[in-house]
C-alpha cells in the first residue's frame, strides 16, 4: 500500500490494517521518494548525494510517523515499512507484483473542472492485482 504522509494515505493505511486483520495477513506500507534534477549551466544534472540522503531520511521519518499515528500498538507487527527511490506509480506497481491487494489514498483536487488523483487513476489501470482507493473521510477507531 502507498503511504506519503497525507491524510488520504493515512486513511488508506487505516483501512488496509483493518482489512489485514480480517484476512490474517501483513500490510506492506511503501513510501516512494525521488528528488527533482537541478538545472545547471550545463543542462539537467542530478542533485548532490547529501540532498538524496536527506530526502531519504525525511521519507523514512514520514513513513514511520504515519504508521505510528495510524497503527495501534497491537497491530504494529502486522505492518512492514519500505522506503524506495522512484516515481510513486512505478514503485507501487513493482511492490504490487506479489501482493493480493494494493491500497492507495485519493486526494480530491479540482484541476480545470476535473477531479484530480492521477496516482490512483494510474494504479487502478495498471496494477497487477486488485486495487482499493480510499477517499479522504476521517478515520474511525
Amino acid at each position: 500500500m502507498g503511504v506519503d504522509g497525507s491524510e488520504s494515505s493515512k486513511n488508506a493505511l487505516h483501512w488496509a490494517v483493518r482489512q489485514a486483520e480480517l484476512d490474517h495477513c501483513t500490510v506492506h506500507a511503501v513510501l516512494a521518494w525521488e528528488y527533482p534534477p537541478q538545472y545547471g549551466s550545463i543542462g539537467w544534472i542530478n542533485a548532490p548525494q547529501e540532498l538524496a540522503t536527506d530526502l531519504e531520511v525525511q521519507a523514512d521519518q514520514t513513513l514511520d510517523g504515519a504508521i505510528s499515528e495510524v497503527v495501534r500498538a497491537h497491530d504494529a507487527p502486522r505492518v512492514s515499512a519500505t522506503v524506495a527511490y522512484g516515481r510513486p506509480s512505478g514503485v507501487l506497481h513493482h511492490a504490487a507484483r506479489d501482493a493480493s491487494l494494493l491500497v492507495v489514498g485519493r486526494r480530491r483536487r479540482r484541476v480545470l473542472g476535473a477531479l484530480g488523483g492521477s496516482l490512483s487513476r494510474h494504479v487502478t489501470r495498471r496494477a497487477p492485482c486488485p486495487v482499493v482507493v480510499v477517499g479522504e473521510r476521517s478515520r474511525r477507531a
